[in-house]
Order: structure tokens, then C-alpha cells, then sequence
């Protein structure tokens, strides 16, 4: 029954069927969506005439060039008139282009469009199966780290990071998140090294003659070609439980696993809340810092920033938010990047609900109210009539952060959990993650789906307010606000701070990181030297090992020219390649006239080429103009 109208009634869903292989739930076609707001602006792919359904590497790693290089075959799905495919190049080298008997196929390559790339044109002629042999040199996807800038520091690194249209740089396909793909591959690398991928690995790595070995992959499952991930390093494994574990380089590894050890109890949670873990296993890798972002979650093999270890599992808020993307981005993905709040704004609500399963709901709704906070915060400086504030962000809206699709996308879907309860919210949830696995989906489709199999009534319809959360910007008044009582503590010692600078240190070793990132952030962000001084001496911020933290005093500390925490800045900067961190700082030392201005581009002249090409884009705009 449906109670609103809605523009998704005229969903048209395009698929092809095939026989099935393996697991029933993973097709090996994966349907696409034809509807207007399913279309990708990103690709240059038509893939209501021409698809990619599976692709085969073959590639050998060069470090010393800095190169993959090799062939890729596809498997192309396509009406029988129709004999031209056209995929995504954005600075790979064709060197050729063949069919399935050999025989030499013509393409083109076109016109580079900034911040897109150039289509690559095969002509197929009745061809359904292709090779490419190509290169690619400078990939921006791919990050090289010499060994100089590795823990163990004798052998060379790569880590690669696809997400949002990386990864058209080194593999030739259609890189669209509505496009699924599944993918298998063979990479060969110098025999000290190790390769991982976000694929079931097959036999144990075969050694060659020429000083190699070969490592085979295999993903059965259709999948967003954004989630295909390489690492190569000198690495090991530690196993965590029956179906997860962790790879890092060795001197990092027992920490790493200590962190991580409550991770077969998250799978377990999550798979009580939403339903069965569908990717087999559960593996992570801790990157070298250089890694932009918090996680990535490849499937079956999650990328982690090293700046999540505590000591004290108090970040594993960002490990519940990546395992969480197994079910929300990864088995139902956002058709194309202007929905992109249905693969971080679900998983955001979902990693909460994994937080509160396993570490109680004090810990769960202090850290919903640091992302309120968020939310808040945007709005004040942005507006809350702007554009990019609404959830659903057609092309060309100017981005405002994260904390719309990650936050409001969450609080979207706790304000509907309260209005409904959480015992049917669940049941729809799992339902939408079940109907639509392994699928694209967009916002026409979930509010279609939840006023068909959430809302009850044309009452609860209007008290919902589901149209106007998705499209509209601004958070909408029915908004189920976080609990006051969270941190009801912290916000008087933060009062009491602001008043006369009086501070109970003893409360401060008592409290979570939540509560010490609460208290950070609701202090004067004006203080005088000797405040400064006074703070971290008490609190001892300089030396803290949670980067959470550390980041919020040094960005405080900047932010009033405070001399003394320049060299932990620079430390920070030296060492951390997280984008979350490193995009900040140097935004608030440039903010700072001269003083800071010096300072940034000093420092960035130095720690540039560590950084992965995610985090030097940003930066770039920042320091160098």
C-alpha cells in the first residue's frame, strides 16, 4: 500500500539473467536502473547498450617505475545490434585491444574532460568478450611509498584507494557504482613482497623463476568497481576469529590485533540487527599512515588508517562504521555519487546501532551527539537553506562536508526509528538490505520502498516527513534530537572552564574519548599563551596517543598562534596522511596571516610527497592556491 506519490512508480529496472554460479543470492549479472535519477554524469559508459559484467586481470606490479602493467579481459553484456562498448580512461595506456580469438579490435580514445577522464571507444563488432593490454603510470589511485616511508622501512609499498572515480586511472571498465562488476585477478610482485586484494584469495602464492611470486584473487559477487583495492607490502597476518583477521606490517601487528579484537563479536551484531554477513570473510589491513581516509570498505578486505589505534578500542567506532558498509554501500550501493548519503548516511545510523550493541548505549548516544554536533556546526556555517545540505545532491551541488551524508543521513534514519519504533524500523531495514542485495539503489527507491513497506497510515506519512528529510536542505523540525543527559558532565566541566578556567584534571583520565572530544570542542576557541600552556600541561594534549584528540588541541592550538605546538604540528603532519586530519590544519595555519602561512607551506614542502593524491588535491587548494 502506498500512501505519497512518488516520481520512483516509474522505475524502470533493467536486467539480464544468467545461470547461476556459487552463492544464489549473487547473480552473476547484476540488474542496473534506467530511471533518470539512477543515471551516472561521472562515466562515459552507456550501459543501457553496453556493460561490463565481469573483469579478469592480469597484472604485474613495478616499483621501481611505478607502474601496473598487463591486460584486463572483459566480459561485456549487449543488445545483438549494438557493437560498440565505451569505458572510462583516465591516464592508462592501451597498447592494444583484442577479442576472444585474438584478433586486433579498433578503438578510440576521446576527449579528456577535467576531473573525468577520456572515454576509450572499442569497436566489438559481434565480440562479447575483449583484452586490453595496457600500463598505468601515475595512477592517482595507486600510492607508491619508497621504504623510507614504511614502519620497517626496508621495502617499497602500495596501497590504492578507488572510491569515488579512482580507479578508472589503472583498470579499463565502466566506473560507475551502478555498473557492478564481478572481478577475479592475477598480480605478480617482487617475491619479498605480499598482495591483498577485495577478493577471496586462491592458493597459496606461486613463486616464479624470474624472482616473483603470483597472487590470485577472486570477488563471485557483482560489485561497485570503486570497491576493487590492491595493497603490496611487506606484511603479515594475524587471525581474529573463525571468519576475520588482520594484516599489517610486522612491528605493527600486535597492536593492531589487540585493537581489533572485538570484531568477530561486531559481525556477529551486525548479522543479529540486518541479517546474514554475505561476503564470506572479514579481513582488514592497517595501512601505512599515507592512507587518506578513516577506512575504505573494500569487500572482504577493509583499509584502516593506523591513526584509529588508541590503545583503548575507544575509535572503533570507525571499524563498526566500515564492517556496517557490508551491508550498506556494499551489498546495496547508491546508483550514482548524488546519492551517496544511502551508502554513509545508512551505514552511519548502522555503525551507532553496532557501537551500542557492544560497547552499551552510553558510549552509542555520546558519540550520536558529537555527530549532531557536526550537523549543527555546517549548518551555522553554511546555511541552512544551502543546496548541498539536503541529502539527495544532484550534479553540480557544491559539496559542504561530511556531515550531511554521513550525519544527517543518520539522524534521518533515527528520527524515523523513534516515530515508528525499532522494532518495525529493523524489520524494514533488513527487508531493503535483502531485496535490494547486490543492486543499486537511489532516493526515489527507498522512499518508494518505505512508504510501501514502513509507513502504516497518510498519519504517519505527514509526521515522517520522508520527502522532505531526502530533498529538502536543513534538518526538518521533526528531527529526534540527541539526548541531553550524554554528556551532561563534560558540557559543565566545559562550562566551568569557559567561566574562570577552572578544571578538574582527575575527570579528565575518566573520561572516554567521546567525552575528552565533547570538552575540546566546547571550550573558548580564543585562549590566551599562558591558557594554552596551562591546558596541555594539565592534560597532558600534546602527548596524547589518540589522534581524535590530538587533532582537536593542535587545530585549537593553531588557531590562536600558539608557538609551543608547532613542532607537534609538525610531528602530526610528518607522519599522518589522513585527509580528515591534514586538510584542517593546514586550512586553519593558513587562516592564520603570516604567522601560520609560513609555517603551512614550510611544512608542506616536506610532507606533500607523502601524502596520497586524495589528501594532496585537497590540500593543494588550500596551500599552494
Amino acid at each position: 500500500m502506498r500512501f505519497l506519490a512518488t516520481a520512483a512508480a516509474a522505475l524502470l529496472l533493467a536486467s539480464c539473467s544468467s545461470p547461476e554460479s556459487g552463492d544464489p543470492d549473487a547473480p552473476k549479472v547484476a540488474p542496473i536502473l534506467t530511471s533518470e535519477d539512477a543515471k551516472d554524469d561521472q562515466t562515459f559508459a552507456d550501459p543501457e547498450k553496453a556493460r561490463v559484467t565481469h573483469i579478469d586481470l592480469d597484472l604485474a606490479l613495478d616499483f621501481d617505475e611505478q607502474m601496473v602493467s598487463g591486460s584486463a579481459m572483459l566480459d561485456i553484456i549487449a543488445a545483438a545490434d549494438v557493437d560498440t562498448v565505451v569505458l572510462d580512461n583516465d591516464g592508462y595506456t592501451v597498447e592494444s585491444v583484442t577479442d576472444g580469438e585474438g584478433k586486433p579490435l579498433d578503438y578510440e580514445v576521446g576527449e579528456v574532460v577535467e576531473g573525468k577522464g577520456a572515454p576509450l571507444s572499442i569497436t566489438m563488432g559481434e565480440a562479447r568478450e575483449i583484452t586490453i593490454a595496457y600500463s598505468a603510470k601515475d595512477a592517482a589511485a595507486l600510492q607508491w611509498l619508497t621504504p623510507e616511508q614504511t614502519a620497517g622501512g626496508e621495502h617499497p609499498y602500495l596501497l590504492s584507494q578507488g572510491q569515488a572515480t579512482l580507479n578508472r586511472t589503472w583498470i579499463p571498465t565502466q566506473d560507475s557504482p551502478g555498473i557492478r562488476q564481478t572481478w577475479s585477478a592475477r598480480i605478480t610482485a617482487p617475491e619479498e613482497l605480499t598482495v591483498v586484494m577485495s577478493g577471496l584469495s586462491g592458493d597459496e602464492a606461486e613463486t616464479l623463476d624470474d624472482g616473483r611470486r603470483a597472487f590470485n584473487f577472486t570477488m563471485d559477487k557483482p560489485v561497485a568497481p570503486y570497491l576493487i583495492a590492491i595493497a603490496a607490502g611487506d606484511i603479515v597476518f594475524q587471525e581474529l576469529g573463525p571468519r576475520s583477521g588482520v594484516w599489517s606490517e610486522p612491528s605493527m601487528i600486535e597492536a593492531a590485533a589487540a585493537e581489533l579484537s572485538d570484531v568477530e563479536a561486531m559481525i556477529d551484531a551486525a548479522e543479529a540487527l540486518y541479517g546474514e554477513y554475505r561476503w564470506g570473510r572479514y579481513d582488514m589491513i592497517v595501512l601505512p599512515p599515507a592512507f587518506p581516509y578513516g577506512g575504505m570498505e573494500n569487500p572482504v578486505m577493509t583499509f584502516l588508517t593506523p591513526t584509529f589505534i588508541a590503545g583503548d578500542k575507544s575509535n572503533n567506532g570507525l571499524i563498526a562504521h566500515e564492517l556496517a558498509h557490508s551491508w550498506s554501500g556494499n551489498l546495496v550501493t547508491n546508483a550514482n555519487w548524488s546519492d551517496s548519503w544511502l551508502n554513509e548516511g545508512v551505514t552511519s545510523y548502522f555503525e551507532n546501532r553496532i557501537v551500542e550493541e557492544i560497547y552499551g548505549k552510553k558510549r552509542a548516544d555520546q558519540e550520536a551527539a558529537l555527530a549532531f554536533a557536526n550537523i549543527e556546526e555546517t549548518l551555522a556555517d553554511v546555511g541552512a537553506d544551502a543546496p548541498g545540505t539536503a541529502l539527495h545532491q544532484p550534479a553540480n551541488t557544491d559539496p559542504v562536508g561530511s556531515a550531511i551524508i554521513y550525519d544527517k543521513g543518520a539522524y534521518f534514519l533515527r528520527t524515523v526509528e523513534s516515530i515508528v519504533g525499532r522494532e518495525r524500523f529493523d524489520a524494514w531495514l533488513q527487508q531493503w538490505f535483502d531485496n535490494h542485495a547486490f543492486q543499486p539503489a537511489t532516493s526515489a527507491m527507498l522512499l518508494a520502498d518505505m512508504e510501501e513497506n514502513l509507513v502504516k497510515d497518510e498519519a504517519e506519512a505527514e509526521k515522517l516527513m520522508l520527502r522532505e528529510w531526502i530533498y529538502e536542505p536543513g534538518l526538518p523540525s521533526n528531527v529526534a534530537k540527541p539526548d541531553p543527559a550524554a554528556f551532561a558532565e563534560v558540557d559543565a566541566a566545559a562550562k566551568a572552564f569557559s567561566d574562570d578556567r577552572t578544571l578538574d584534571e582527575s575527570e579528565w583520565a575518566k573520561w572516554t574519548s567521546a567525552e575528552r572530544q565533547r570538552f575540546l570542542a566546547n571550550i573558548p576557541k580564543e585562549m590566551m599563551e599562558a591558557e594554552l600552556a596551562g591546558l596541555d600541561e594539565a592534560l597532558r594534549l600534546s602527548d596524547s596517543t589518540n589522534n581524535e584528540v590530538l587533532f582537536l588541541w593542535l587545530e585549537l592550538a593553531m588557531d590562536n598562534q600558539y608557538e609551543r605546538a608547532v613542532p607537534t604540528v609538525d610531528a602530526f603532519l610528518s607522519k599522518v596522511g589522513r585527509r580528515k586530519f591534514v586538510a584542517p590544519l593546514f586550512e586553519t595555519l593558513m587562516n592564520e596571516g603570516a604567522w601560520g602561512q609560513t609555517i603551512a607551506k614550510r611544512i608542506y614542502a616536506k610532507t606533500r610527497p607523502s601524502y596520497h593524491s586524495v589528501t594532496q588535491g585537497t590540500v593543494d587548494g588550500l596551500v599552494l592556491g
